[in-house]
């Protein structure tokens, strides 16, 4: 392929949305840890995802959403419990993550999958692993915590985002029930 795309591109990734005061509480607590290391993720930034599309034609995304607004939502909210802290070593993160993922999330996340083959996205080989972020370039253990996380994301729909510059713009949204 001689002739390269100039398309633009925007880098895109389909998440559940973290409610304000779930950001804040979970902010807070992060805080009382005193972490010494690692950058933090801007508490605007708080999210799950569900599957990260990466560099996207912008001419792809109508297509995306219609193929997203198809697929078979849960039909109920999702609520996600985030109670585990952990560190991602290769990654360089440290994460609060649930201890076991609902079977909900992981059939949404599969529907998402498969709604984006046609496009020639496939989230990576790995599996699905939830989690929402708390630090990056973080390369210590995992810290100790006198409160331990008891999060729970509540989720009543999911989202597109475009990820510029370090900040995530919801570009759509599409409701896990329907109205």
């Amino acid at each position: 392929m001689s002739d390269e795309s100039h398309e633009p591109l925007k880098r895109l990734f389909f998440a559940l949305n973290c409610a304000p005061e779930q950001r804040r509480a979970i902010a807070q607590w992060r805080s009382a840890l005193e972490l010494r290391s690692g950058r933090p993720v801007p508490v605007e930034n708080f999210h799950l995802t569900l599957m990260f599309l990466g560099a996207v034609e912008v001419a792809k995304i109508a297509d995306i959403c219609t193929a997203a607004a198809n697929i078979r939502t849960p039909g109920v909210p999702l609520r996600v419990a985030l109670d585990r802290l952990d560190v991602w070593r290769r990654a360089g993160v440290l994460v609060l993550a649930p201890e076991q993922a609902s079977p909900e999330l992981l059939r949404l996340v599969y529907a998402l999958e498969q709604a984006m083959l046609p496009f020639g996205f496939e989230d990576s080989p790995k599996e699905f692993r939830p989690h929402l972020t708390l630090m990056r370039d973080y390369r210590v253990p995992v810290p100790e915590s006198a409160t331990p996380p008891e999060f729970y994301l509540r989720a009543d729909h999911f989202t597109l985002f475009e990820s510029h510059k370090g900040r995530y713009r919801a570009l759509a949204e599409w409701p896990l029930v329907a109205s």
